[in-house]
């Protein structure tokens, strides 16, 4: 099991997908990381070398924010845009999508599940 920027890589997965399990990390990224560092994208995880893993390490820590830095820098970005008051700072504030979608029907992933108004039966 390799363990590259504080995630465990599955054994059974292609590095190429195993490193899009770094928060950060993408397919595109993953393969060129992998090309930067001269890893062949077909090999398993469990068939890495420590010289293998190590090169990745390497290229992660000198060139990509990943993980914790990454998730640091997003907080911070939308910090910012709810403290100058933009209109995507008051989308996320108020739980919306922030891109311009619809959201009369749909938009529930960001909505959450239906809020249904309960009706008291006639009252004299």
């Amino acid at each position: 099991m390799a363990r590259i920027a504080g995630v465990d890589l599955p054994k059974n997965e292609r590095i190429v997908i195993g490193l899009t399990r770094i928060y950060g990390i993408g397919k595109t990224l993953s393969e060129k990381i992998l090309n930067e560092a001269q890893i062949d994208t077909n090999i398993r995880v469990k068939d890495m070398s420590d010289d293998m893993v190590l090169k990745i390490r390497n290229i992660l820590d000198r060139d990509y924010k990943v993980e914790g830095e990454k998730k640091k820098e997003v907080s911070l970005n939308i910090k910012r845009l709810l403290e100058i008051g933009s209109y995507r700072g008051t989308r996320h504030k108020m739980g919306l999508p922030v891109r311009g979608q619809r959201t009369c029907t749909n938009a529930r992933t960001r909505k959450g599940p239906k809020k249904v108004a309960i009706k008291k039966k006639g009252g004299k």
